[in-house]
């Protein structure tokens, strides 16, 4: 008895050892020495007040808060303007109307992000990324708890799936399924894609794009963070640069970007569209009589099945850039496959400004282009 009684004391003495309480702070809640300080509090009064309003949050919300403060940390440098359109927190009360609202659970690493922040104001620019072509422009929305829950959905193909993102030009959004309904997997998030050669309109196939909703944030946030995506124009842009894919030919450096546009796309029949992003720079320390002009373009187009396409032509989109030392030109263009994947590669020729008679042509890298993984509609 006298054992069990000094080895319970010996217990609630650790118990309350404050520094104990720290590390798991930190771990879990990633409370720092300021935030300590503000509150006033012993670390192990802070654990157990976080504990008793997150706790079922636990093995979440320490990878969340990470991603969700690395992201407004570089949106602070970077795109300033778009801090202002994410909303503060929701209560525990708030998901739990939404889930009584739409009948269904919702995953509690969805949760817990809202928990940190409740989505964005439906603004341009969207936080989860902008496409731009000539024609055509997307920038998408993360959808706070309230708009998502307006925009849940009970019809056929999109049966209990739930949108996370919208975009206001093209009402594209990206779908988490709540359930394992119609060949989903729950808590998939996918692209939807109307099945176009189907007699049945409810036909959908899934242009997946996680398999959680805590992979399909944390990823597209280090891919911000890291500069994975470019900043253009104060925007978010998803093209994806494979740092293979650069070609120097004398002075002059070629490299290439590229993004699949799931709301072009269609899987029956084929139709696989792609934007590529062309950067072409010649080094700063080149000399002068080196600046030189774009003549023309040579592209060889090589689909899964092997089949080739070649296409030649002045410029690039109807313009003749000049290049000098130090000085950049991009352009952004696009291309269809029938197949899922397929590259592309070829050579620019250029005359130089102080010699006219000279043409010399610039090596384009090859450059993949993959279409994501899908799913077709068991409808």
């Amino acid at each position: 008895i006298y054992s069990c009684c000094y080895l319970n004391r010996r217990l609630n003495q650790l118990s309350s050892h404050d520094p104990l309480w720290k590390r798991h702070c930190k771990k879990y809640w990633l409370i720092s020495e300021e935030e300590k300080s503000r509150r006033n509090q012993s670390w192990r009064a802070i654990f157990i007040s976080t504990y008793s309003d997150l706790g079922r949050y636990i093995h979440y919300y320490a990878t969340l808060k990470k991603a969700w403060d690395d992201l407004e940390q570089y949106l602070g440098q970077w795109c300033p303007r778009m801090i202002s359109s994410l909303k503060e927190s929701v209560r525990e009360e708030d998901l739990d109307a939404v889930e009584a609202q739409i009948r269904c659970k919702l995953p509690d690493d969805y949760r817990c992000s809202f928990r940190i922040h409740n989505g964005q104001k439906l603004v341009v620019p969207g936080l989860m990324g902008s496409m731009a072509l000539s024609n055509h422009y997307r920038s998408e929305d993360l959808l706070d708890i309230d708009t998502a829950a307006g925009g849940f959905q009970q019809r056929l193909g999109l049966k209990q799936c739930l949108p996370l993102t919208f975009c206001i030009h093209t009402g594209l959004s990206q779908y988490m399924a709540l359930e394992s309904v119609e060949g989903r997997n729950k808590y998939e998030i996918f692209y939807q894609c109307p099945e176009q050669m189907a007699r049945n309109p409810s036909t959908i196939v899934m242009f997946i794009t996680g398999t959680s909703y805590l992979e399909w944030f944390t990823s597209y946030v280090n891919k911000v963070v890291t500069g994975g995506y470019p900043i253009i124009r104060d925007q978010i842009f998803r093209y994806v640069h494979d740092k293979d894919c650069v070609a120097t030919t004398e002075d002059i450096t070629v490299s290439v970007s590229t993004s699949f546009l799931p709301e072009l796309s269609s899987v029956h029949p084929p139709h696989y569209f792609f934007t590529y992003r062309i950067r072409i720079e010649m080094s700063k320390d080149a000399l002068p009589e080196n600046a030189c002009q774009l003549e023309s373009r040579y592209w060889r187009i090589t689909n899964a099945k092997g089949d080739v396409e070649e296409v030649q032509g002045p410029g690039v989109v109807g313009e003749f850039p000049v290049i000098s030392p130090g000085k950049v030109y991009e352009y952004t263009s696009c291309t269809t496959f029938t197949t899922t994947s397929g590259y592309m590669e070829g050579y620019y020729t250029f005359h130089c400004l102080y010699n006219k008679d000279r043409f010399f042509n610039v090596t384009i890298p090859r450059f993949h282009m993959v279409c994501p993984a899908f799913k077709v509609s068991t409808a």
